[in-house]
């Protein structure tokens, strides 16, 4: 779960904590209360400010430390940071400010502007302590916005406050929501007084950051937290067009996700978020409330993302790419359970959420999203919850105890769940296929069935180190490739590589990662440094060169698997909805045409979903989850980017509105119309036009 990581790094940077005098000492729970990391904060009496940050979940993490001297404002004067980030690569960064000149250095980056006004310089790897350097700067500013560096401008609200208690020590908090920085607002809770400080940051069923002995107070703050968070993602809900009554969709050659051919101009029609009928274009006239001219563009059935981790925030990412369903490959339970009951609702703006149960075993590298298990009567009952709860599919990970999986997996089987996961550490994906899985996901897990020893603890970051380090010699004509090959297809295992994902095991410093070269431009600043920077450590051009060459030969071999029969479907694991775009050119490059990379897409991705009986294909009592696109992805797949309208569960939305909400420039400058006739006749023959509006 690469994303998820990843991302909360940046939240916490982003929404950065602490300051105050002497030392701060704040502890990192994940789910269910386990330590993860802890964040310690020591203020000198010149005032320079030592932070030593740790956190360490699923067996990575961040590992810095920081000195840091402020200005008579609270700005930072001088940075410097060491240590390394999630997945090793080396954190060198600093920041010095010199009469009025700022310079920085990032890893192999370096940059210098006048510097004639205060602004708080963001880190790329920093610890979250500098939210607490923001939140002091702006209580001492007197003003709710403060500039940034590079650029971009951070705003802060105070949304409520709190009275907590520790052993009979009260103080009241604040809950803050930040902007200006990300896709999305970040919530982050604050001391009060004239030097507040960051108290604690909340991640609701994922991690919990809070000053050391407060803990318990953590279950009512994450209560107000998600009532101020409901307010906003309620009102970004409501940004869609709801189709009510009938719907045509007018002049639309349509994709055929089996023949993979288009057809001529038709019209369909769609009703209550299904589709009712499909005609050639002109030839029904039946009354309508709403009238959409694709005008020729070719329409496609919304994408499969077969691997994402949904947060609250990331569905309108997802939506403004063509994702209309999302496979939820491991989340908090009781929080996936919620979020999908706030999408039935319409209180949630996302894709239709097919979830997928988590099943982890107990040891010092768990990760604790699902379920957590020790024994195989603990399993069982797992999987009975999942299957109680509509769960058509469950997850192995990797400290799961290979004693007991493969009568966990007969079991999964029994209950009527395909079984898929990661490959439990000492085993091989061999194993895996011979316990029963029905899917392997991720292209290193694969990949390390030929490069793990009996004693290898693929729960280290050995698992992305050893492929990356040794696939380039590997002969993938070679007899151990071919016969795996044979197994995959003999066993009908389904293929979840994320190609787009490990694209990092070859990004050096200053580069960005193939899948995002396209939109990276297009994406909030801070984002974009983000995807500048090495996440492995690559010491040199050999490892470089080394590396590169393993993830060639790791996407040729999933061009290989396609080509023997093998079931591929498109998933992530990384940014919301780009992603999936990167992914679906990944496949190109390994071989498929790009007609077949949107089958992946659309059907594989309803067929291994068990969701084919009603979406994947734009037919006659499927889900009206339409896609209009400008230009052709079936020839160039690099125009699956041109998004001009998104249909799904009964509502239109238009991309480049929801990207300009989320600070993103958008891909298309078209308009698609929608029509909305104030009556309709009663009897065929036609409609009554008296009076529409447009929605741009």
């Amino acid at each position: 779960m690469k994303f998820k990581a990843l991302s909360l790094l940046t939240l916490l940077v982003c929404s950065s904590p602490v300051w105050a005098d002497e030392q701060y000492s704040y502890t990192i729970l994940v789910d269910n209360g386990v330590k993860a990391g802890e964040q310690i904060v020591k203020i000198s009496d010149s005032g320079e400010i030592s932070v030593r940050y740790i956190f360490k979940d699923n067996g990575r993490g961040p590992e810095l430390d920081e000195k840091i001297s402020l200005n008579k404002e609270g700005f930072i004067q001088q940075y410097q940071a060491k240590g390394n980030t999630t997945f090793g690569s080396v954190i060198n960064e600093s920041f010095k400010v010199e009469g009025n000149n700022a310079s920085w250095s990032t890893g192999q980056q370096q940059h210098q502007v006048s510097y004639s006004t205060n602004a708080l310089y963001l880190p790329v790897d920093g610890s979250p302590y500098l939210a607490s350097v923001a939140i002091a700067a702006m209580a001492k500013s007197g003003k709710n916005s403060l500039p940034l560096l590079p650029s971009g401008t951070l705003t802060q609200q105070v949304v409520s406050e709190l009275m907590v208690d520790n052993g009979g020590e009260k103080q009241q908090i604040q809950l803050l929501v930040q902007t200006g920085v990300g896709f999305e607002p970040n919530f982050v809770w604050a001391t009060k007084g004239d030097t507040p400080r960051l108290f604690a940051y909340l991640a609701s069923g994922y991690l919990t950051l809070i000053e050391d002995g407060w803990q318990h107070n953590a279950k009512a703050m994450l209560e107000m937290q998600q009532k101020a968070e409901i307010v906003l993602l309620e009102k970004l809900a409501g940004l869609p067009k709801k189709l009510t009554g009938l719907t045509v969709v007018r002049n639309a050659r349509i994709f055929d996700s089996q023949s993979l051919k288009l057809s001529a101009s038709s019209d369909i029609y769609l009703l209550r978020g299904k589709i009712t009928s499909i005609v050639p274009a002109g030839t029904l006239q039946s009354p309508v409330a709403h009238e959409i001219d694709a005008a020729n563009r070719i329409v496609l059935p919304g994408l499969f993302d077969m691997h994402g981790h949904l947060s609250r925030w990331e569905g309108p990412l997802h939506l403004a790419a063509g994702v209309t369903t999302l496979r939820d490959m491991g989340n908090d339970n009781a929080t996936l359970q919620q979020m999908m009951d706030e999408i039935s609702a319409d209180k949630l703006l996302a894709p239709t959420i097919v979830p997928t149960g988590f099943l982890e075993g107990e040891s010092a590298y768990s990760a604790r999203n699902g379920f957590v298990i020790k024994d195989l009567a603990e399993a069982k009952n797992a999987i009975d919850w999942y299957a109680a709860h509509g769960y058509p599919q469950l997850k192995i990970y990797n400290s799961f105890p290979k004693e007991i999986l493969k009568e966990t997996v007969t079991y999964a089987h029994s209950r009527g769940l395909r079984v898929s996961g990661h490959v439990p550490a000492f085993l091989k994906a061999e194993d895996a296929i011979a316990a029963g899985f029905d899917e392997i996901q991720h292209i290193n897990q694969l990949m390390l069935n030929f490069l793990v020893k009996p004693d290898t603890d693929t729960r280290t970051l050995d698992r992305f180190y050893l492929p990356a380090k040794q696939v380039a010699n590997l002969d993938l004509q070679g007899k151990a490739v071919q016969d795996f090959i044979r197994l995959l297809k003999t066993n009908n295992v389904t293929v979840d590589p994320t190609l787009a994902t490990f694209d990092f095991l070859k990004k050096t410093d200053g580069t960005v990662g193939e899948p995002w070269r396209a939109i990276v431009s297009h994406l909030p600043p801070d984002i974009q440094r983000s995807y500048s920077r090495a996440e492995l450590d690559i010491p040199d051009q050999a490892s470089a060169e080394l590396y590169a060459k393993s993830y060639a030969k790791m996407v040729e071999f999933v061009g290989l698997m396609y080509k023997a029969g093998i079931p591929v479907v498109a998933g992530t694991d990384e940014l919301a909805g780009f992603t999936l775009q990167g992914e679906l050119e990944l496949l190109v490059k390994a071989g498929l045409t790009a007609a077949e990379a949107l089958q992946v897409a659309t059907l594989n991705g309803a067929r291994y979903s068990k969701v084919e009986q009603h979406k994947g294909q734009i037919k006659v009592g499927f889900d009206a989850d339409l896609l209009l696109v400008d230009g052709d992805p079936t020839q160039n797949i690099a125009d699956i980017r041109k998004l001009a309208l998104v249909i799904t569960q009964g509502k239109a939305m238009v991309p480049t509105d929801l990207y300009r909400k989320l600070g993103v420039e958008p891909f298309v400058k078209g308009q698609v119309k929608i029509r909305d006739f104030a009556t309709e006749t009663a009897q065929g023959g036609g409609k009554t036009r008296q009076g529409h509006r447009h929605l741009h």
